[in-house]
């Protein structure tokens, strides 16, 4: 148990180092957080993109005296559920509008004390490097905020440069973590990936057969914008069992690392009959990290638009008939719009990408397309539908 005398330096120790900090540039979506009052927030998403900055932002923007603890201090790391009480106790009497908690699922069984606080209508903000969460039921009545590395717009604030062809490229290859991208050190970015697999995922779950596991994430992060199946990853890595895979992909998609898209269908069997694809939460990351990595401009582009779209928060599948469409994305259970992708879109593939949009868009009954490509800006009518070739640049910013 933290003594009192003890967890008050830490606390003031972790406001000085916040005070001293650099603000960083300001993040996307800040605005659009509504009064927390009295739902209280929760800000997700995977280690390193940024949470705690989004977090000071949005305190310092709204409160004079917001408080903010870091439970993944190293000189918190005998913090238990019960020192919460202890904790309450030194914040008796301060002026403190806001209570917020930063990577919160380090505290087993924390639940319970946030429950509390949020029904005395308290401004609380409680981070955390997991989607699950989400799903757990705890959730309902708190807002919830995703945080992603920097978005291309947040890249180019950074880097101080415009929106161009050359500018995306240099964000595919370096992606959006936001110290890798002042630092450019592969260290930052292999020091994550191992961070998340062994502290959020192995120890977390109790992985035994880490080494497995570890290469799992690695050849599905190598193989973005492709495919994937639970069976063909079991015979692949030798697991036991689909479900121990089917297991292994959920610890990774809560750790916000990978996604899985389902192929778009209104039969959920027939979605989980087939095939996923499988994006990565950034592109550097995947770069450093998986040396075999054979993909090219087409799979990069491909995996930025995924997370654009996943930034805007709708359902995402990928079409497949007679020819394929990359993206469907959906809203009250109805398709809203297909989105195909293609780097370099010329004469030996122009036929192909149109007529998997074109088909995704008559099967859907969609009238409008677009084509993402690296500079190529032009319209095509097809069958009174029309698609729309928009450089990614453009349709980025």
């Amino acid at each position: 148990m933290l003594s009192n005398e003890y967890l008050s330096g830490v606390i003031d120790s972790q406001k000085g180092a916040l005070l001293s900090q650099d603000p960083g540039i300001q993040r996307d979506g800040l605005n659009g957080v509504e009064s927390f009052n009295s739902s209280g927030l929760f800000v997700l998403g995977v280690r390193g993109a940024g949470k705690s900055t989004y977090v000071r932002q949005l305190l310092s923007g709204r409160f004079s005296d917001p408080f903010l603890l870091n439970l993944e201090d190293p000189r918190l790391s005998g913090f238990k559920s019960k020192d919460f009480s202890r904790l309450d106790s030194l914040l008796f009497g301060r002026a403190n509008e806001s209570l917020a908690f930063d990577e919160i699922q380090a505290v087993d069984n924390w639940e319970a004390y946030i429950y509390l606080r949020q029904s005395e209508a308290r401004n609380i903000v409680v981070a955390a490097s997991t989607a699950s969460i989400k799903h757990n039921g705890f959730s309902e009545g708190f807002q919830i905020r995703e945080v992603f590395p920097f978005s291309y717009g947040e890249f180019l604030k950074v880097i101080h440069q415009d929106p161009s062809a050359e500018t995306i490229q240099k964000y595919l290859k370096i992606g959006g973590f936001p110290e890798y991208v002042k630092t450019r050190s592969e260290e930052v970015l292999l020091r994550l990936f191992d961070d998340i697999i062994y502290r959020e995922i192995v120890v977390r779950q109790g992985i035994k057969q880490h080494d497995v596991f570890r290469q799992m994430a690695i050849h599905l992060i190598g193989n973005f914008s492709r495919y994937y199946s639970l069976n063909n990853l079991k015979n692949l890595f030798g697991i036991g069992s689909v479900r121990s895979v089917a297991d292994y992909i959920a610890f990774l998609e809560n750790s916000y690392l990978i996604y899985s898209v389902p192929k778009y269908s209104e039969s959920i069997k027939k979605q989980i009959a087939n095939p996923r694809k499988v994006y990565c939460v950034d592109t550097g990351l995947a770069r450093v990290v998986s040396l075999s990595l054979q993909q090219g401009e087409d799979q990069l582009l491909e995996n930025m638009v995924y997370l654009h779209l996943r930034r805007r928060g709708n359902p995402i599948y990928y079409y497949s008939g007679l020819f394929e469409c990359d993206f469907i994305t959906t809203g009250d259970d109805k398709p809203l719009s297909a989105i195909q992708v293609c780097s370099d879109l010329n004469q030996n593939n122009l036929v192909k990408e149109l007529k998997g949009i074109e088909l995704a868009m008559k099967d859907l009954n969609l009238e409008e397309g677009i084509i993402v490509t690296l500079d190529l800006e032009e319209t095509f009518e097809i069958k009174n539908r029309q698609i729309k070739a928009i450089p990614a640049w453009k349709y980025l910013s």
